[in-house]
């Protein structure tokens, strides 16, 4: 397994455009990470594509995922064709700097909107996707996350669903805590499709927290944090990988309320420690 970190993990920097994506990449390299995840959200073709080609080379790390950010479940027919461009691009972007892994995510809750009725435009979107993305070698993996794709069972359905085998899954070690799924029982229902991961975890809190706080289906409180630091078995899951033989990437992707940058370090560290432990 090799560590990459997860673009997400300082997006306070991207979004205020303090840092372009060559600079965290130039960020990334200072950890330890042997690869990077690249986000559709903060992507620019024109300016991205040069400085990130010379990014990559002068660190000599790898692009492990470029993640579309896409949402399928839009009741306008144009609109869902926009979310599908956007996985499409991202395979492209893929492809240009050598990843074999995009991120893809099914789309979120919306009033009004059931599973049934949204099923079939995520699974329509995901086809059309797939399709292309078999077409250049790369695999799309479908991220557990929101209501409609949270918990394991959903991420196989619409897995199996799709039907190809260029849609696996991003097992996100966190994320089944927001829909009150223990990730150990979640792995064993998705270890088949695992073919990209999230290292991630939040600690449950008490009521007084506010600041940074994702809530469960059931309402329970969470903040994001370091892996081994809350309520994630990230040890045990990282070896649970290893026993089936997954040597993909571990892109961590930090969440918590720390400084972004030294949350990131400390992730990075503590992810690599876990990797190397399995020898």
């Amino acid at each position: 397994m090799k560590t990459s970190l997860s673009v997400w993990s300082c997006h306070k920097y991207l979004f205020d455009k303090s840092w372009t994506n060559a600079d965290f990449i130039d960020f990334a390299a200072s950890t330890g990470a042997q690869g990077v995840e690249l986000l559709s959200v903060f992507w620019n073709e024109e300016t991205d594509i040069p400085a990130v080609r010379d990014a990559l080379a002068r660190t000599g790390i790898q692009l492990a995922c470029f993640g579309a950010c896409n949402n399928l479940v839009q009741t306008d027919a144009a609109a869902r064709e926009a979310q599908v461009q956007d996985i499409l691009r991202s395979v492209d972007m893929a492809v240009e700097f050598g990843a074999r892994v995009v991120r893809v995510f099914a789309g979120d809750k919306r009033d009004g909107i059931s599973y049934e009725q949204a099923k079939g435009w995520i699974v329509d979107g995901l086809k059309q996707g797939a399709d292309y993305a078999e077409s250049k070698g790369v695999t799309l993996c479908l991220e557990n996350h929101g209501i409609f794709a949270g918990r394991g069972d959903q991420v196989v359905e619409l897995i199996e669903a799709v039907g190809s085998s260029a849609l696996r899954s991003t097992f996100d070690m966190g994320n089944f805590l927001l829909v009150d799924e223990q990730p150990v029982e979640a792995l064993n229902q998705v270890t088949a499709y695992i073919h990209h991961v999230h290292a991630k975890d939040f600690r449950k809190v008490g009521p007084e927290e506010t600041e940074g706080v994702y809530r469960s289906i059931a309402g329970d409180p969470y903040v994001g944090t370091v892996p081994t630091e809350g309520d994630v078995p990230a040890a045990v899951l990282v070896g649970k990988l290893a026993e089936t033989g997954y040597d993909g990437w571990l892109s961590v992707e930090y969440e918590g309320l720390e400084e972004q940058r030294s949350g990131s370090e400390r992730a990075v560290r503590i992810i690599n420690q876990l990797v190397h432990s399995q020898g």
